[in-house]
């Protein structure tokens, strides 16, 4: 088993910090933010000295309804090549829904979001998993994620969900103690008993981040201290098995160094304190190192739930559900196309109504779901804030009432760059600004970021670019 240490989020913003504080073990980059061919100097330097570095995706999708898509398999697998990463990791999220199988148009989330806990949506994760694993040049862990909303008629919990996905597919599991917490208070679910039911053994690391709690909804936001509370998880976490790893995330308003030095203490106190409370430490952790069975608690509940899980009724399964079983327990057999279209329907109804303003699917809590609309657009906004600096300079203060107003009205259907650019062409076919200067700005902006490359002076591309400056007038 892989031992990482006590590691940090790496962020461009906090790189400087990063490379000077002491007893940092490993780092973990956001894969989509890195690219392989320009490396940042912090993280070559980070590598050379023998610090791990680990690429975290969060675009795949592994919990949607179509298979992975090969070209972000390929550069997920890239950057875990240009950074000699000994295993990869992403999330148990769908981040996008709509397109062909759903006769829609293709809806972007921008965001995590929760796959149901039942069957089917168990065996289309445990496809993909098995698609991105045979991809990938190294392992790859999965990570459990926060939600501010449930899916109706769940048919395990999040534990026993985790444990068939480990057992069916070897896949390691990233553990957020943080995401515990969240889900405990916005879904009212045991942190101790996910714990329980976990595959202890199939762990690879433990994230560990703050947020902040707004009318009885936890968010999660990688923005604040890190409660009490989710360092409480950790040390429980902690007295059951020695976690390989363990990492702070830290994603905005970043702190001083002396203040994040004093997070990673706090933590490596409760990894400590954790530990002092776990019965017969070397006997686990060898067990642990060998990939035995978990302690004899955690084994009898485990197997409990693999056997409540596993057994079917067969007069409770229809003949779809029974031809499913009978394809999948071939060698190599993907899922029936039912299946994945069963879900690609309730995930596209689910992101629609979170995007698009369509009704609300029936089952779900409409006040979370409103709850959960406004924390993707205001994400959106933040986003679109960061890959176009540009945009807030240009509008000022008019930046986040006019963002947020586009959103209500225009999903995301591509990345945030391309949104970025939408929501400049409205705010220019609308005549906004209304001041002629910032017009003027934000339309050069437009024009300089709207083709495939930078400002061309050859006439061709002068006259395109023209043409489009008069359409945009009119």
């Amino acid at each position: 088993m892989l031992r990482l240490g006590t590691g940090i989020g790496w962020r461009p913003e906090i790189a400087d910090a990063v490379e000077d504080m002491p007893g940092i073990d490993w780092v973990e980059a956001v894969a989509e933010n890195v690219c392989p061919g320009h490396l940042p100097e912090s993280l070559l330097r980070l590598r050379e000295r023998g610090v791990t570095v680990v690429p975290h995706g969060v675009s795949l999708g592994l919990g949607g309804a179509e298979r992975p898509d090969e070209e972000r398999l390929a550069a997920l697998a890239e950057r875990a090549e240009a950074l000699r990463s000994p295993l990869v990791t992403e999330h148990i999220a769908f981040v996008r829904a709509g397109g062909p199988m759903t006769a829609s148009e293709r809806l972007e989330a921008g965001h995590l979001l929760p796959v149901p806990r039942t069957r089917d949506a168990l065996d289309v994760l445990c496809e993909n998993v098995r698609i991105a694993q045979d991809a990938l040049p190294v392992p790859l862990a999965v990570e459990n994620i926060a939600a501010l909303i449930s899916w109706p008629g769940e048919e395990m919990t999040e534990g026993q969900f985790l444990y068939e996905l480990a057992d069916r597919t070897g896949v390691r599991l990233l553990i957020d103690v943080a995401n515990l917490h969240t889900n405990h208070v916005n879904r009212g679910e045991d942190p101790a008993r996910a714990l329980d039911e976990l595959p202890l053994e199939a762990i690879a690391y433990v994230h560990v981040a703050g947020g902040f709690e707004r009318d009885g909804v936890w968010h999660d936001s990688h923005a604040h201290p890190v409660p009490r509370p989710v360092l409480d998880i950790l040390a429980d976490l902690a007295s059951r098995v020695p976690p390989p790893g363990v990492l702070l995330e830290r994603d905005e308003n970043f702190p001083e160094a002396g203040e994040l030095k004093g997070e990673l203490d706090a933590v490596r106190e409760a990894v400590a304190r954790g530990g002092r409370g776990r019965p017969d430490t070397g006997r686990i952790a060898a067990k642990a190192e060998a990939g035995e069975a978990k302690p004899d608690t955690a084994r009898a509940t485990a197997d409990a739930i693999r056997t409540d899980t596993i057994k079917r009724d067969a007069t409770e399964v229809d003949t779809e559900r029974a031809d499913t079983a009978g394809a999948a327990s071939g060698a190599g057999a993907g899922c029936a196309a039912g299946v994945r279209q069963r879900l690609a329907l309730a995930q596209t109804a689910v992101l629609s109504a979170l995007v698009a303003g369509t009704p609300v699917p029936d089952g779900f809590d409409r006040v979370r779901m409103g709850v959960q609309a406004r924390a993707l657009a205001a994400k959106r906004a933040d986003v679109v804030a960061k890959v176009a600096p540009e945009l807030p300079v240009i509008l000022g203060a008019r930046y986040r009432p006019a963002f947020l107003a586009y959103a209500q009205e225009r999903p995301m259907t591509g990345g945030y760059r391309w949104d970025a650019l939408e929501f400049a062409e409205h705010l220019l076919s609308a005549r906004e600004p209304r001041d002629a200067r910032a017009r003027r700005a934000l339309r050069d902006w437009w024009l300089e970021r709207s083709g495939p490359a930078p400002r061309s002076h050859r006439p061709t591309v002068r006259l395109a670019r023209a043409t489009r400056r008069v359409l945009l007038r009119r």
